[in-house]
């Protein structure tokens, strides 16, 4: 059944013909038009009246030109002859008048082929003149009848025609804006004669009661009808549109086609032929072979024309978004309502058609007026027409939408450079307030702004606000296990949006919203003019039976009412469900490395299972439900269609017609698709306006800046002027900062909750020239310094003396503590716009540390750093973000902690080179830090922070210390970090994976893009997948079931015309028994209903069997894939394939399979019946398949092409914006605001070219083919009606299926077009389904139960490489380690210590043996020997969740043994029990581990390997990036803590860690050049061991503790 045509007529009704599609069945007699016997009429109704229209035509036009004049002329008098402005800028109507003297005259005009079609019009015009003079002159006495109606007209037409050759010699030979006036003149009194000479004489010929009036005997009228016709509509078509450029100052280099087609060109979008043609030629359509974007259309004139009405601070008034949009685009939604009004119209044509033209059958012609060729030709013209309309109306929608996703998306990000970035609290903020932390960007205060975002009031439950005031959450890592229980009914409430994520939802997920109810218009005028009419046509054939039937389907709306509600609550409880599995995935693919060295693949692969099917069960209830919201939707109108007959038939004993019949069942066709639209648009709409209220929230409610901030009534007696003593000056006096100008204020981080403020009590002065350190504890403000001086918090002033000042003449630049980089190349990111100086940019380099890391991309600083920097480390990012201000010729720097996220050794380098290099000399530097010890000698004046906000002291060193016991304790702190840090044997240096190094300097290895269609491969997969292991019994069902549903459906509408016929075969109407029908009709139905419900059942279980398993496959390959696959796999890709193509396999592709399915079988029955009646009808019908076929193929190659690169030119739109919300305050510290919009018009032009070209592409298929399905359907028509013997019923029929067979081209190849691009994402999966393994598990695999008992390590001859044709890092090397004993690695960087830990755990190629506790390391499977064994990575990676899930993710402990073994790691030493924010088992732990230190998340993963029990443990030592105290505890539990059997092997980068461990093994260059005792390897004079010990500066206390031990 053609269920389709409900479920997609609301969302795909630009392609709809549902008026012809079901449409006809006739019973007929043959008979031919000439057969009326009724007497013509002399003359035309009105042709009196008709006479006067050419003289009011030229009448009006003159009074046009006057008043036009008349207006021109006050208007130029009051500008005193400025230039025009306003409205007639906008259109492009204030074009240059008067070409330059340069340019030709031709081309001012548009050009020679515009320039010839305005003579050709000129010479008709003195044709038509010519003609008619000569009409009027054969009648002498003319003017003596001018009462008469022939020559009224004559005079009147010729004096038009006279006009109007004035006014075609106006297109010629005036000024260009004269002659574009002149044209429309033309144009309109042309129109009047057309319509004056075309009634009188044309529409006679269509009925057979009139004759034509004016024909003299001579062939001059038809002469001048066919001249009229070719002046009026042929040229006008036809002509090209002169190029009129939206701003004459900035014109287009090349005009878009669009711009300069001919209205037919247009209206059948052929100007999109070169383009489409061209993409079918070549493989693969690129961006730049796009037609140029329109002008009207580029994102500096769309925000020119739309930010006055929309912008809140060029609208001035507070009004919503909504009115501010209609404003901008309300010309194109008044044209838009025309166009649907016209579409409504143009619907009716066919039932009007239908119903005239088999009543004329059914009478043989008696009484009628019209002839039946008219009614076919209407058949035709008419939803030719309503195609046209509704292809516009789509082409201008789809215009307006692309153009209100541009304007939309700047304005969100102009209005996003305003606001305040507030200082919410994050996952991210430390754990911990002691000094256990590292000083890291991420446990920096947040209230100094390193992580801060807008208050997240969008979602819902994230406010708790009294009136505006909006309270701060504090970090979810600081809340304690009590504050946890305390705080548990707020739990709901802490999904706070950051900025940047607020802002990519608004752009993305509300846009898209907005875009999707962009057509409001079908409900509140479409539908509704639609329904009416249905009611008056149904109630002219089927009297009071059609309001019975009306109101039957009135009483059962509730029921898809019903239906949908449950859709809407499955929807709700689906996506969570999916959010659940997504956020599994995602998260485990962060950390999968530490997964893959745990071995716990299969258990994650089982607790992604879980989840998956969690969430099947709810895809299974949605697709159910789908399916009994259409079965019901499509039945609902045939139960009313049956009532109605019913009632029709045996209550109102009225005979039941052809024409009754098939042209109400097209109204009842036309019910249902109201239906189905209603309630597939409603839920759109209701989304469309949530998220316009959101973004009108963001815009007008949304706190900003100071400098922007309206001031509140009364502001302005209340505020006090700034007493600058200095415009030079740097600093503050008597002035108060808070993050927030609401009475709420902005919570901080910390142990407890409080209202931040920053206090400068008296006056604080920088000095200018000089270095100038902000130091203090966390927590106490040093960044909402720097972000007061930058004018980011609200401030509050105390007095009349107050100020605050940051002098901008000579630039200020900024290095943010989040370090912030853009996507683009580290090149780009230094100079950030400044002008290249090579000498310069060299010393930067050098100075900044940065000439070794470049050394190691291939490509050098022409590297893209990737979005967010995710192709560099932490450091790097930190130093291209100094780099970055030390280039800039700004006088004053801002540094905020800049050391914080370096290494000791890089931060003295940046101390040494940099801070005291020739660049920074001379120039003010604002330096914030905790790195005192390493900072100080270098400050001129230094400025300590205490609690609450104040300021502690300000000048020298010793002061700050005097007055601040805690940062003396930092300091001592540091300086033995300082000493610990020089005797580090291999400073460890960033390094980027081997595969990652492109010589271009592009990210990783680029994706693979499939071009043309999907491969047979990904569909076997798919296909295999869904009948399981009952897949000839699957695939029989389904598709037995998509032949026999069409089958029934075409026996239907047969049934209907056999029932009709049988009225016509009897005298009394009494005798064919309506009851019979009318149930073979229902049971039928019925039976075709259950059939349906049957086989899309069956398909449904299908998909989700093939989903089920896909899904699994794709887990498990990439769980299973080797560390190198994913070293060059950048984890987004993964992610995409598990959530966003597994999503589409799951929804769309099974859907649009069933339908593909169902139309072929519909579209190769109806072909056939038409066939069966008229066999000479084949050849036109493949005819019209082959065409269609020819046409969809085209339209598929480009739009699958231009798909691709609109998907990919959205993304840097979003990238650009995420990158700019990210760096917002970089950004307005630099002053570089207008650069970046800038940057953003160029990515929305971008965008907007090939999204206009995509939208259009599709107009072109769709016209193509209607016109196409019309012609075919309105030609069987002829034929049957004029052409052949066939009887009545059978012509109908097949009139019927011509029909429908025509429609159903279109929606068979856009349906088939949509499965192959939902299929790229099955292709897509399948390529991940082939990617290279690791060896499988195997049942020969699985170690005994005991295994290990010991941690005895034997290797031999062991060699490795990362590739299996890549050179060796180890090289044949041997050693025995003994259960228990600790083994100290060292080397120098480079020499083969890592690949050494990576080779024991198989994680790369090897050759040899490793015995562990008695077996051979390589028949054992990987999951069994990684969960064996444990890595400490140097930075361990941790799950989003509690504590106790890090520690213990498969739940297999108890509590006490979790909290046993975080004692015995140290954790608890490190922290007092009245620490608020003590780390417990319950404590958050956020992605990563990113709330908490390096040295906390090393101590985590000591107990997890305490936990695990593991006999041999792997630690890759921290060293710089972890604190003294924690490093002491660590070495501790290291110590003490392992069991006796635990084998320890110590990567070491300082000797003193290693020096008491019982063995040292000595790499380099991947071999072992010593291994032994650390006592004896010293012995040795020449042995590597010993130059190490003597280059370092604690020479006696190494050889010291080597004694020691020895001794013991």
């Amino acid at each position: 059944m053609s269920l389709l045509s409900g479920d997609l007529s609301w969302s795909w009704f630009g392609s709809q013909q549902v008026v012809l599609q079901n449409n006809y069945l006739a019973s007929i007699r043959h008979s031919h038009a000439t057969n009326s016997s009724t007497t013509p009429f002399e003359t035309v109704p009105y042709a009196f009246e008709a006479s006067y229209v050419p003289l009011a035509a030229v009448a009006l036009s003159c009074l046009w030109i006057v008043a036009f004049g008349l207006i021109h002329g006050i208007a130029r008098l009051r500008t005193s002859s400025s230039k025009r402005n306003g409205g007639l800028e906008l259109n492009g109507e204030d074009a240059e008048d008067v070409p330059p003297p340069s340019q030709d005259y031709v081309e001012s005009l548009g050009g020679v082929s515009i320039f010839c079609f305005r003579v050709a019009r000129a010479l008709a015009c003195i044709a038509l003149l010519t003609l008619s003079s000569v009409t009027l002159a054969r009648d002498e006495h003319w003017y003596e009848k001018l009462g008469e109606n022939a020559s009224l007209l004559r005079v009147g037409i010729t004096v038009l025609y006279a006009y109007a050759t004035l006014l075609a010699f106006g297109t010629v030979m005036t000024e260009p804006a004269r002659a574009r006036r002149s044209v429309r003149h033309l144009i309109f009194v042309l129109f009047g004669a057309f319509f004056t000479l075309g009634y009188r004489n044309l529409w006679p010929l269509a009925t057979f009661t009139l004759s034509p009036i004016d024909p003299d005997g001579t062939p001059l009228v038809w002469a001048e009808i066919a001249v009229l016709t070719f002046a009026t509509i042929l040229v006008p078509l036809l002509v090209p549109r002169q190029y009129i450029p939206y701003d004459p100052k900035d014109p287009a280099p090349v005009p878009n086609p669009e711009q300069t087609a001919s209205v037919w060109s247009l209206w059948i979008y052929s100007f999109l032929d070169p383009i489409i043609f061209l993409a079918y030629r070549i493989p693969h359509l690129s961006l730049d072979q796009l037609p140029p974007l329109s002008d009207y259309d580029r994102a500096k004139n769309l925000v020119k024309r739309s930010f006055k009405h929309l912008d809140p601070f060029l609208v001035g008034k507070k009004r919503h978004l909504f009115f501010g949009l209609m404003t901008v685009f309300r010309w194109e939604y008044v044209s838009l309502a025309l166009l649907l009004c016209a579409r409504v119209l143009a619907t009716f044509a066919s039932p009007l058609g239908i119903n005239r033209l088999l009543n004329y059958m059914e009478t043989g012609g008696e009484d009628a007026v019209i002839r039946p060729w008219f009614w076919i030709l209407w058949l035709f013209l008419g939803p030719a027409l309503g195609s046209i309309a509704i292809q516009w109306y789509i082409f201008v929608a789809t215009g307006m939408m692309v153009k209100a996703q541009g304007i939309l998306t700047q304005l969100l990000f102009d209005h996003a450079l305003r606001i305040r970035v507030k200082a919410d609290a994050q996952n991210n903020a430390s754990a911990s307030t002691t000094s256990t932390a590292a000083p890291t960007p991420d446990n920096a205060s947040i209230a100094e702004g390193s992580n801060s975002n807008d208050s997240g009031e969008e979602t819902a439950g994230s406010v708790h606000s009294t009136a505006k005031g909006k309270q701060r959450e504090p970090s979810a890592a600081s809340l304690s296990s009590t504050a946890t229980k305390v705080d548990k009914e707020k739990e709901d409430s802490k999904e706070k949006t950051n900025l940047a994520g607020k802002l990519n939802n608004l752009a993305t997920t509300d846009m898209e919203s907005l875009v999707n109810g962009r057509d409001f218009l079908f409900v509140i005028l479409y539908i509704p003019v639609q329904l009416a009419l249905c009611v008056i046509f149904l109630y002219q054939i089927l009297g009071w039976s059609a309001y019975v039937g009306l109101a039957v389907t009135a009483l059962m709306f509730p029921i898809p009412g019903l239906i949908a509600s449950r859709i809407q609550k499955t929807q709700v409880q689906k996506m969570k469900k999916t959010d659940a599995r997504v956020q599994s995935v995602t998260e485990i693919m962060n950390v999968i490395r530490m997964i893959k060295l745990f071995g716990w693949e299969p258990k994650v692969n089982d607790q992604i299972a879980d989840k998956r099917e969690e969430e099947l069960v709810y895809v299974r209830r949605f697709k159910l439900l789908e399916l009994a919201n259409g079965v019901t939707n499509f039945f609902l109108p045939c139960v009313t269609m049956v009532v109605t007959f019913s009632l029709y038939t045996l209550t109102m004993k009225q005979t039941l017609t052809a024409s009754v019949v098939f042209s109400s069942m097209v109204v009842f066709d036309l019910l249902r698709d109201q239906l189905h639209t209603i309630f597939g648009m409603l839920p759109d709409l209701i989304q469309a306006r949530v998220s316009l209220d959101r973004v009108n929230d963001f815009l007008h409610n949304t706190e900003l800046l100071d400098e922007f901030a309206e001031k509140p009534e009364g502001a302005e007696q209340l505020s006090i002027e700034a007493a600058v003593p200095d415009p030079s000056i740097i600093g503050f006096r008597d002035a108060s900062f808070t993050w927030t100008s609401e009475n709420g204020g902005a919570w901080t981080p910390g142990s407890s909750r409080r209202n931040f403020m920053l206090r400068i009590d008296d006056e604080l002065t920088f000095k200018r020239g000089h270095m100038n350190l902000i130091v203090g504890a966390t927590g106490t403000g040093k960044t909402s310094l720097l972000m007061a001086l930058l004018g980011e918090m609200h401030y509050i002033p105390s007095g009349p003396t107050s100020y605050f000042n940051l002098p901008r003449d000579g630039g200020v630049a900024y290095a943010s503590q989040e370090s912030w980089v853009q996507n683009e190349t580290i090149k780009d990111n230094i100079l950030f716009g400044s002008p290249f100086d090579e000498e310069r940019y060299k010393k930067v380099i050098e100075q900044c540390g940065l000439k070794r890391d470049l050394t190691l991309f291939e490509a050098g600083d022409q590297t893209e750093v990737g979005e967010k920097g995710l192709t560099l480390s932490g450091g790097q990012k930190a130093r291209i973000t100094l780099a970055r201000a030390v280039y800039s010729r700004a006088e004053i720097l801002l540094l905020d902690d800049v050391l914080a996220a370096l290494d000791v050794h890089t931060a003295k380098w940046i101390v040494d080179k940099c801070f005291q290099g020739d660049l920074i000399r001379g120039r003010t530097v604002l330096l914030v830090t905790h790195n005192v010890a390493m900072t100080s000698s270098i400050a001129d004046f230094i400025v300590s922070m205490g609690s609450n906000g104040r300021i502690l002291s300000q000048g020298s060193l010793s002061s700050a210390l005097a007055k601040d016991k805690k940062l003396s304790k930092e300091l001592k702190e540091e300086t033995k970090q300082i000493e610990k840090i020089e005797h580090e044997v291999d400073p460890v240096e960033p390094t980027a994976p081997e595969a990652s190094k492109p010589t271009d300097g592009k990210l990783i290895v680029a994706e693979e893009i499939s071009e043309g269609h999907v491969g047979w491969a990904a569909l076997k997969m798919w296909f295999g997948n869904m009948g399981g292991d009952y897949a000839i019994s699957f695939w029989c069902i389904f598709l037995g079931a998509m032949m026999v549903t069409p089958a029934i459906e075409i026996y239907c509408t047969w049934y209907l015309g056999y029932w009709a016929h049988q009225y016509e075969l009897v005298d009394d109407p009494s005798e064919v028994s309506a009851p019979f029908h009318l149930a073979v009709y229902s049971i039928v139905m019925s039976f075709s209903v259950t059939v349906y419900l049957i086989g899309v059942s069956v398909f449904i279980y299908g998909c989700l069997r093939a989903s089920r398993t896909i899904h699994k496959q794709l887990v498990g390959t990439v769980l299973g894939t080797t560390l190198r696959w994913l070293d060059t796999t950048p984890i987004s890709r993964v992610i995409t394939r598990c959530t966003q193509d597994i999503q589409a396999v799951d929804g769309p592709m099974g859907q649009y399979f069933a339908w593909v399915c169902e139309i072929t079988s519909l579209v190769v029955i109806k072909l056939l019946s038409v066939v069966f009646v008229s066999p000479m009808f084949l050849i036109p019908g493949l005819l019209v398949t082959i065409l269609g076929g020819w046409c969809g193929q085209i339209y598929m190659k480009g739009q699958l092409s231009i798909k691709r690169e609109m998907s990919n030119a959205r993304a840097p739109v979003l990238s650009h914006f995420g990158a700019a919300m990210t760096g917002l305050i970089s950004i307005r510290a630099y002053g570089v605001q207008e650069n970046f919009k800038q940057r953003s018009y160029e990515r929305i032009d971008r965008f907007t070219s090939a999204a206009r070209t995509f939208y259009n592409l599709n107009r072109w298929v769709c016209i193509r083919i209607e016109f196409l399905g019309g012609l075919f359907a309105a030609g069987i028509a002829g034929w049957l009606l004029y052409g052949t013997g066939v009887d009545a019923s059978n012509t109908g029929f097949a009139m019927n299926m011509a029909v429908g067979f025509s429609n159903l081209i279109l929606w068979w190849i856009r349906l088939l077009n949509q499965f192959e691009v939902s299929g790229n994402s099955l292709e897509r999966i399948e390529q991940y389904l082939i990617i290279e393994q690791e060896p499988k598990s195997s049942p020969e695999g699985i170690p005994p139960a005991y295994w290990p008992a010991s941690g005895s390590l034997n290797v031999e001859k062991l060699s490795a490489r990362y590739s299996p044709d890549g050179p060796k890092v180890l090289k044949d090397i041997s050693f025995t380690i003994d259960s228990g004993e600790r083994v100290g690695i060292v080397g120098r960087t480079g020499s083969g210590k890592s690949s050494l830990t990576l080779s024991l755990l198989r994680c790369i190629f090897t050759e040899g043996n490793v015995i562990f506790d008695g077996l051979n390391t390589s028949k054992l499977n990987l999951d069994a020997l990684r969960s064996s064994i444990t890595i400490i990575p140097q930075v361990p990676e941790l799950l989003s969740g509690s504590l106790r899930q890090n520690l213990d993710p498969f739940d297999q402990y108890d509590d006490a043994l979790l909290n046993d073994a975080l004692r015995a790691a140290g954790l608890f030493s490190l922290q007092k029990d009245e620490d608020d924010g003590r780390i417990t088992l319950d404590s958050p732990i956020s992605s990563g581990g990113g709330n908490l230190s390096v040295g906390q998340r090393q101590i985590l993963a000591l107990a997890r390997a305490i936990v695990r029990k593991s006999k041999l443990l792997i630690l890759d030592e921290a060293t710089s990036a972890i604190d003294y105290e924690t490093d002491t505890v660590i070495q501790t539990s290291l110590r003490k803590e392992l069991d006796k059997d635990v084998t320890l092997l110590t990567v070491a980068h300082r000797l003193q860690t290693i020096m008491d461990a019982d063995k040292i093994m000595v790499l380099d260059a991947g071999q072992i050049v010593e291994f032994g005792k650390p006592h004896d390897l010293l012995q040795n004079e020449k042995g590597t061991l010993r130059s190490l010990v003597d280059e370092s500066g604690d020479k006696e206390n190494l050889y010291a503790m080597a004694a020691g031990h020895a001794s013991k």
